[in-house]
């Protein structure tokens, strides 16, 4: 799916995003993350050893609602139509925004779970029919992939393939740097920035798909 300029951008730029959002998340949460499943199922095995009953529910809680946003954004896709990845960014973005309101009205549990659900959506975007896809609110697979490709390319294979999952890595640290020094700013308000910058992805993406069918 990296086969492109032009979806090594996209995943970038999203990769940034999830990264941005999830520092967010993390601070606000105290150690629990909004796009990092593995490390909340950590958390969660920890929490149930110790007897840490409600750190364990916290984690679940967000694990559950991860799973559902995936689901729904799966359902888009399922769904069909060539403008799949912009009305996604646009739920995503719509997600962010509710999540910025829930907590200018002082709901910031519900702001969480609004945000937790647009980054499990998010992973639909480069998905296809079949139901793999690209994941971009997590970059465990795309380090798998930079070790393995770096050792084809040891081997005689393509030179460079191994570098748009290191971009990914990169993005998502850079995003998670921004959102910290935002979320030092002005708290979850920084989540605004998020749901602006998903809707300015979603219109990009859909611009080209308009010229193409005009």
């Amino acid at each position: 799916m990296l086969n492109s300029t032009r979806n090594v951008a996209l995943a970038c730029a999203l990769s940034l995003l999830a990264g941005f959002v999830d520092g967010i998340g993390f601070l606000q949460l105290g150690g629990l993350f909004v796009s990092f499943m593995s490390g909340n199922s950590t958390r969660l095995g920890v929490s149930l050893a110790e007897a840490q009953w409600w750190q364990a529910a916290g984690a679940l809680g967000l694990i559950a609602l991860f799973v559902a946003g995936a689901a729904a954004g799966s359902l888009v896709v399922l769904g069909g139509g060539a403008e799949r990845q912009p009305w996604l960014l646009l739920i995503e973005a719509v997600l962010l925004a509710g999540a910025g309101l829930c907590h200018a009205y002082g709901l910031p549990n519900l702001a969480i779970a609004g945000i937790v659900l647009a980054m499990g959506l998010e992973n639909a975007v480069f998905q296809i029919d079949g139901g793999a896809g690209l994941g971009l609110t997590y970059v465990t697979g795309a380090l798998v992939k930079v070790g393995q490709l770096l050792a084809v390319s040891l081997t005689g294979g393509p030179r460079w393939s191994w570098a748009p999952n290191l971009f990914l890595w990169m993005a998502l640290v850079a995003g998670a740097a921004a959102g910290a020094l935002a979320y030092a700013w002005i708290n979850l308000g920084a989540i605004w920035f998020a749901a602006g910058a998903a809707l300015a992805l979603g219109a990009i993406v859909a611009v080209p798909m308009r010229r193409h069918r005009a």
